[in-house]
């Protein structure tokens, strides 16, 4: 079984407290994360934005007056009634899939942000931590676990 460069780093070269024998270390407010790892998610956060703006370029086009904006385009298809009726199916389904991609798209953004700052790895609602095997399942994470769970409802 093939894995992904981002989940073989999971649990190697990470670690929240004492640093072991890693040369390259970059503490990110109170947490400590070796530089590779946190160069390996940014990696896969570009990836992650190219492929979501590739997406988004197959049905909608940039908004001219918010580069973060996307618009669907209504597909022309023919003039008859079945046509329409699938023109109108199809916008729809754009329109849906268009904003869950714009709102993937806005988390990775958020994310790059983030490490640009410095403040990666930093709950948003707390302040603690972020663990970082949770950055490295997923990137986009802005809220420790027990933020989450509080959030969502969850026990």
């Amino acid at each position: 079984m093939q894995t992904s460069l981002l989940a073989e780093w999971i649990g190697v070269g990470v670690y929240s407290r004492k640093p072991r024998f890693y040369p390259n270390v970059r503490k990110i407010r109170g947490m400590t994360i070796d530089s590779q790892t946190l160069r390996v998610i940014e990696t896969s956060l570009l990836a992650e934005r190219k492929r979501l703006e590739s997406e988004l370029g197959q049905f909608a086009k940039k908004n001219p007056n918010n580069p973060e904006d996307y618009n669907a385009e209504f597909p022309q298809i023919g003039t008859s009634e079945e046509d329409n009726a699938s023109e109108v199916a199809i916008y729809s389904d754009n329109l849906t899939l268009e904003r869950t991609l714009e709102s993937s798209l806005r988390d990775v953004n958020k994310a790059l942000q983030r490490i640009k700052e410095g403040s990666y790895g930093t709950c948003r609602h707390c302040g603690k931590n972020i663990d970082p095997k949770r950055l490295v399942a997923r990137p986009t994470s802005s809220s420790c676990i027990e933020c989450k769970k509080a959030l969502t409802g969850g026990a």
